[in-house]
């Protein structure tokens, strides 16, 4: 009875704990979602009041010019790194690469936030453009660079597996058309090795088989076998090799 007991408490103990391990990674799951979630569209919020201001004429509709155009560049890049690096260990290299440089971008575009939001001196932000469109350059020029070489990288590996495709579809083909063909017959098996024999290489001599003459039938009855003594003798010579009287 006392082993009963213990088995459905240590039961209870283990579906308590396995279901404390579920609801806090369910939670977890849920707040990145939440987060992620409120990410993008705080992102949207600001990209969309990025575009209203860059119509602004003056240095604040500059610096939302410079900025969306920086966030543009380093998003498609990320698009770009994250469609092939599940697959491609180079572009998680150059995701990594990515993800620096993006800090520096992150920077630049607080910089110019606060001169857009806090800075009441229009002069003072008309002076810092010049840096800042310097720095943006910078981050959108390797931006481009590795999104570009992500591309060309895709659209070499397809031409590299369109190409092998094509040459076993051109194998497959060729294996399908076989059965119009008729198989050659082989020498080995009994089959005049003339088939095989090139075209240019003439054809050995026939060697014709030796004709022995058939023995004549003089009408008389003769015994089944044919023996060499019993071919006729030569005048004057007897069947036994002696000479013959004359009578």
């Amino acid at each position: 009875m006392e082993f009963v007991i213990w088995a459905l408490v240590a039961l209870f103990v283990l579906f308590t704990t396995l279901g404390v391990i579920v609801t806090l990674k369910t939670a977890r799951a849920v707040r990145r979602g939440v987060e992620r979630t409120s990410a993008q569209v705080r992102r949207t919020v600001e990209d969309t009041a990025l575009k209203a201001r860059t119509a602004q004429p003056g240095p604040l509709g500059e610096a939302a010019r410079i900025r969306l155009e920086l966030r543009t560049s380093l998003e498609s890049t990320r698009v770009a790194l994250t469609a092939g690096a599940s697959d491609d260990p180079s572009l998680r290299e150059a995701a990594v690469l990515l993800d620096q440089l993006q800090g520096h971008a992150r920077q630049l575009d607080g910089e110019l936030r606060l001169l857009m939001e806090r800075e009441p001196d229009r002069d003072r932000v008309a002076a810092r453009l010049p840096d800042a469109r310097e720095r943006a350059s910078v981050l959108r020029k390797s931006a481009d660079s590795l999104r570009f070489a992500a591309q060309d990288r895709a659209r070499h590996w397809d031409e590299d597996g369109l190409a092998a495709l094509r040459d076993q579809i051109e194998i497959e083909s060729g294996a399908l058309r076989g059965y119009r063909e008729p198989p050659l017959p082989s020498a080995a098996g009994g089959q005049p090795a003339a088939l095989h024999r090139p075209a240019s290489e003439p054809a050995p001599p026939r060697l014709e088989e030796p004709h022995w003459p058939e023995p004549e039938n003089s009408g008389s009855p003769a015994s089944p076998e044919q023996h060499w003594s019993d071919a006729p003798t030569l005048p004057g010579v007897d069947r036994d090799g002696g000479p013959q009287n004359d009578r």
